[in-house]
């Protein structure tokens, strides 16, 4: 069976498109404060099939140019980068926002649902 390979942090480019996404749902201040967080989050394990559910969304077809390329990677035993996300709110309905990382945790749940993608996660309010 194929095995995910991650890398133990994020790319220095996933902070940027990070904010770049968190742009469109937050303020420039609370873009700036999450980005921060997220830099000195510790690194935890999520699995994929959840952090799909927690961010209500769908699952990408392994044909997407940017899933089937994080594929290839994974095929070539290439390491993926850690995702980055911000933490949902059950009680209020909000969704987790994947800020960075959708792609590779298609490409994780196409290996396998189960994958342990390691995420650095910050609440809204950090």
């Amino acid at each position: 069976m194929t095995k995910v390979s991650w890398k133990h942090e994020p790319d220095a480019h996933d902070y940027p498109a990070a904010a770049d996404y968190l742009a469109l749902v937050a303020s420039p201040e609370r873009v700036e404060s999450m980005v921060a967080a997220l830099q000195s989050a510790p690194v935890v394990t999520k699995k994929a099939k959840d952090l799909l559910r927690a961010a209500r969304l769908p699952m990408l077809a392994d044909d997407n140019a940017h899933v089937a390329n994080d594929l290839s990677k994974v095929h070539k035993g290439q390491a993926l980068s850690p995702v980055l996300v911000v933490q949902g709110d059950m009680v209020k309905g909000i969704p987790a926002q994947i800020a960075d990382g959708y792609h590779r945790i298609c490409a994780s749940y196409h290996v396998d649902e189960n994958t342990e993608i390691p995420c650095r996660i910050v609440a809204w309010d950090e």
